[in-house]
């Protein structure tokens, strides 16, 4: 499964371009929720560098207990393997009900992204 369609990447783009315009963008929900079948990592994304489309922001879940916001490289993402080749999915059901940062908020308190 490809991890960004293009109306996902548009999404993004738009959304980073009001990043990168000083524009406060932790009102924005997230776009993209992806994560990997076999661990507890999950990432929130709302959007992506206009100038490197590869790198994406969000709210990274690691599994550890400690989300937080910040960027992750979608170049990593395509290419992580976990057991028996398993590969990072997109929740093609993921609906946003709040802001990215009212799910790091709540994901802080749970220690993990409840999404």
């Amino acid at each position: 499964m490809k991890l960004i369609t293009n109306p996902i990447r548009q999404a993004l783009l738009k959304n980073g371009a009001l990043s990168a315009a000083g524009e406060d963008t932790s009102v924005l929900r997230p776009v993209l929720k992806l994560f990997t079948p076999w661990s507890g990592a999950t990432w929130l994304i709302t959007e992506c560098d206009p100038q490197e489309e590869t790198c994406l922001f969000g709210l990274c879940d690691l599994g550890l207990g400690f989300p937080e916001l910040g960027y992750v490289s979608l170049t990593e993402l395509e290419a992580l393997r976990g057991p028996a080749g398993l590969r990072v999915e997109r929740d093609r059901h993921f609906a946003p009900t709040m802001s990215l940062a009212a799910y790091a908020d709540v994901a802080r308190v749970a220690g993990h992204i409840a999404a």
